[in-house]
């Protein structure tokens, strides 16, 4: 089992001496959010990165609008923040109300303050190996199958999923070239109809697709990896893409529960800091 509370705990360590630093030199970071509408999961995945950041001695300004906002609305927020030099980084929760563009209102951020590395220009420089913030659950994904030493270096790397916040960055980033990289990634998706073809072949399989229970044991080779990134949320209910019973064949496998989303959160805050490091001049 290879869950992500301890590869959190580790990132979180690495983390505090940087943020230790920075508030020795009288700069405190801060991560600003941004939630738009009442709806109780994404209110409480806000209050627990604010509750992380007071952790950690940074600040957490926020700004919430209600279930009425307008587009402009968000803009303004998003502005605000973007003009505000107390505010290292910012994200803004989804999924926002239906009468709000996300997409639209994810290019007013200012690229070097797009905490969740979802802006086109840091997904081109994700495409390019150029440094910038890289997306959250790709990035804690690579760094879970480091912690627990599986090596992806020229093996088979089959990613079940092509969205833009996990596949696609995914795949870009486990393809590059570096010791905890360097797969050989084949990306395939819903619809591909013998798509099952692909990861009965793959070393490591990556469900990403975001339909639960889409992988099954009759899916994956006897002692493969896999690693959970989907999910789809019922009310509360979270429903992962691999079914429990694949635990069965894979020779290692992230929880249900307690997998990649610690490392999302981990790596937010690496982006968060990575930011703060460079608006007091102290990145390397």
């Amino acid at each position: 089992m290879m869950p992500g509370a301890p590869v959190a705990e580790a990132v979180f360590a690495a983390l505090q001496p940087r943020i230790d630093a920075l508030l020795g030199k009288g700069y405190r970071p801060g991560l600003g959010t941004i939630l738009v509408g009442n709806e109780s999961a994404s209110a409480g995945y806000i209050r627990m990165k604010m509750e992380k950041a007071a952790q950690l001695g940074c600040a957490s300004p926020h700004i919430h609008l209600g279930d009425d906002a307008t587009q402009a609305d968000v803009l303004a927020a998003i502005r605000e923040f973007n003009e505000d030099p107390r505010v290292d980084a910012m994200l803004m929760q989804h999924p926002t109300p239906p009468q709000i563009d996300f997409d639209a209102a994810l290019l007013t951020i200012d690229p070097n303050k797009d905490v969740d590395g979802l802006h086109p220009e840091n997904v081109g420089r994700l495409a390019l190996g150029m440094p910038g913030p890289v997306s959250c659950t790709p990035a804690g994904i690579e760094a879970l199958l480091a912690h627990y030493d599986v090596n992806i270096s020229g093996r088979d790397v089959v990613i079940l999923g092509r969205g833009t916040t996990l596949g696609r960055p995914l795949a870009l980033l486990l393809s590059q070239k570096r010791p905890t990289a360097n797969a050989a990634v084949t990306v395939v998706h819903t619809g591909v109809p013998n798509w099952s073809d692909y990861t009965r072949r793959g070393e490591v399989i990556i469900a990403a697709a975001g339909v639960p229970g889409i992988l099954q044991p009759e899916h994956i080779s006897p002692g493969c990896v896999v690693v959970g990134g989907g999910v789809r949320y019922e009310g509360r209910k979270l429903l992962p893409d691999v079914d429990e019973s694949c635990e069965a064949v894979a020779g290692f496998i992230t929880p249900r529960v307690g997998g990649v989303g610690p490392t999302t959160i981990a790596m937010l805050f690496k982006n968060f800091i990575d930011a703060a490091e460079r608006n007091a001049g102290l990145a390397v």
